[in-house]
Parts: structure tokens; sequence; C-alpha cells
């Protein structure tokens, strides 16, 4: 109990519970429209620089629009990409590895098919299909969950493969009970720590996969406020304006070493011989 207290009152839970608060209410908290332009105020600097306007706190880019109202109302693209693609990725790749690890059959066809995903570099898989079908949010979630069910198949195949010969899944064979209710009722609720871990790294490979794709412009659509659209349109404004590309960036590292540090945490709070 006080490993998981301990959990939860530290710095990158507290920096990650504001920023989930910031996406939930963003149309609330966001001070202005992120997409109204002010021409006569483009390039504001932050507010404790010289020529700043107290309007603008965080400053403006290059079409006058407030910086601060942008990163808070693209935290949501980022957080639900992340947490979306983390979902579907965690489903299928849970399921997969359930059956591959408890039908040997399934196990040879679905491993090659892992081993030739594998060979492509995840950003590089959604590059080309992005090319293809176009993109969206919609599409990023999906293409980012289907390409990231590896790990969860590979770490739930080798649990199930120990778990196998545990005597409660003996026991339960024995007396007759259906390989679908034991895969459900006995195996799975033991292997949900790692699941959970897996799933934590997850959210931040998908958050950092969702700006990278939207810097190189293949994300979400331009017109949408996403981290990753800011950091496209202000690296060529990054010696007269650099606010507009370091704000957004600090976020993203924000959030992405928050979940790191926890999704270290949960493993040690999840893992039943650690003695910290």
């Amino acid at each position: 109990m006080k490993r998981f207290k301990a959990l939860f009152l530290n710095l990158p839970s507290i920096v990650l519970f504001l920023f989930i608060l910031m996406a939930i209410f963003a149309n609330v908290i966001a001070p202005m429209d992120p997409n109204e332009q002010d021409l006569v105020a483009r390039f504001s600097p932050p507010f404790w620089l010289e020529g700043s306007d107290s309007h603008y706190l965080l400053g403006t880019d290059h079409l006058g629009r407030d910086l601060l109202s942008r990163i808070i109302i693209g935290s949501q693209v980022s957080i639900v990409v992340g947490i979306c693609a983390m979902l579907i990725s965690g489903v299928i790749g849970t399921v997969i590895g359930l059956l591959s690890g408890y039908y040997k059959t399934v196990d040879q066809i679905v491993m090659r098919l892992a081993d030739i995903q594998l060979a492509f570099p995840t950003i590089l898989l959604a590059l080309a299909i992005i090319a293809v079908v176009g993109g969206s949010l919609q599409n990023l979630i999906i293409i980012l969950g289907m390409t990231g069910w590896v790990p969860y198949a590979r770490v739930v195949r080798s649990e199930v493969f120990s778990l196998k010969t545990y005597d409660f899944v003996v026991a339960a064979q024995t007396i007759g009970v259906r390989d679908g209710r034991l895969l459900y009722k006995h195996i799975l609720p033991n292997i949900m720590a790692p699941v959970v871990t897996i799933a934590t790294f997850q959210v931040a490979a998908a958050i950092i996969a969702e700006s990278s794709l939207s810097f190189l412009g293949l994300g979400v659509p331009i017109d949408v406020p996403s981290w990753g659209n800011i950091l496209s349109e202000g690296q060529l404004y990054m010696d007269s304006a650099w606010w507009i590309s370091v704000f957004p960036g600090i976020s993203i590292v924000l959030v992405v070493l928050s979940i790191n540090v926890l999704g270290d945490r949960w493993r040690d709070v999840l893992n039943p011989k650690s003695k910290r």
C-alpha cells in the first residue's frame, strides 16, 4: 500500500495529472480561440520579454495566434492519440499473445508476422501507410494502434508459455474448463502486470510518433492545433521567435518523461520480486 501511495504522490504523477486535466478541460481554460489570428500582434514574445503583449502570456506565432491557447488545445490531440492508440494495440497484442502462447499452430504464424513487422521501424511503417490512406486524427490513431501490437504479443506469449505449466491451469484443463474461459478467467488476470507496464511506455511512444508525423506534415491536418504542428510551424522562426517551437517541445518532453518515469515505477510496484 505504501508503494502505491508513493507512486501517485511524486512529481511525475503530478505533472502528468495536470496535463491530463488540461486536456480534459482545454476548451474551458484556453484563454482564446487557438485559430484566431491577429496579424498586428504577430511574433509577440512571452510576457517576461520586452515588447510583449499582456493578452498573450506565451506570445504569438507568425499569424498572431495565441500560443498558450494552441498548446492547451494541442494537448487534447497528443493525449487522445496516445491513449487511444495504446488501447487498440493493447487489446490486439494481448489477444494475439494469449492465442499464440496457448496454441502452437497459431504461434508459428503470429511470430513470423511479428518478425516481419519488427524488420520495419514503426515510424517508417506508419509513414508509408499514412502516405497511402492520408493523414487525419482517426487514421493516425488506427495506424499507430495497428502497428504497436508486437511488444504486447511477445511479452504475453512468453508469460502464457510459463503459466501453462502451473498447477491451477493444469487442474482447470483436467476438469474440462473450455479454452476461452481458461484464457479469460485464469491466465489473463495473471499477465496484466507486464501488460500495464508496456501500456504506459506505449502511450509515450504514440505521443512521440504523433508529434513526429505531424511535424512532417503527415499527421493531423495542419488546421488542427497539435504540438507537432506547432513545432513544424515554428521551425522557420527559431532565430527570431524561438518560443513558438520551444514551449510545445517542452510540453512533449514533460509528458513523455513523466509517463516513462511512471512506467518504471509501475514495473517496480507490480513486480512481486521487487523489494522496493
